[in-house]
């Protein structure tokens, strides 16, 4: 079995959906950075706005999504805000998507 990489985890992420927006957390620009220490998965991102609400359902589906990898047996999310998020972090469909120029 080959081991996980970082872009097996972004591509897993890209199957978890905000639940607002209905876009992926990394179409959206959420996700700053993935690692891979041994079994785990270590995903730092952001979320649109502080104190978002829906947090824990996408914590829950990034954990749903990358433990789906054989070889990623835990996964920690380490939430920032810094940089904080803004529109021109969005993939450019993303943008699309929202009709945002």
């Amino acid at each position: 079995m080959k081991p996980s990489t970082q872009k097996d985890i972004r591509n897993k992420l890209k199957e978890v959906l905000d639940p607002e927006l209905f876009l992926s957390i990394v179409d959206l620009g959420l996700v700053y950075n993935i690692q891979i220490e041994d079994t785990t998965a270590i995903i730092t991102m952001t979320l649109t706005t502080i104190g978002c609400p829906l947090f824990d359902t996408i914590q829950n589906d990034i954990h749903k999504a990358v433990l789906t990898l054989p070889d990623i047996k835990e996964v920690k999310v380490e939430l920032t805000f810094d940089p904080p998020w803004d529109y021109d972090k969005m993939s450019e469909s993303a943008k699309t998507e929202l009709g945002i120029d």
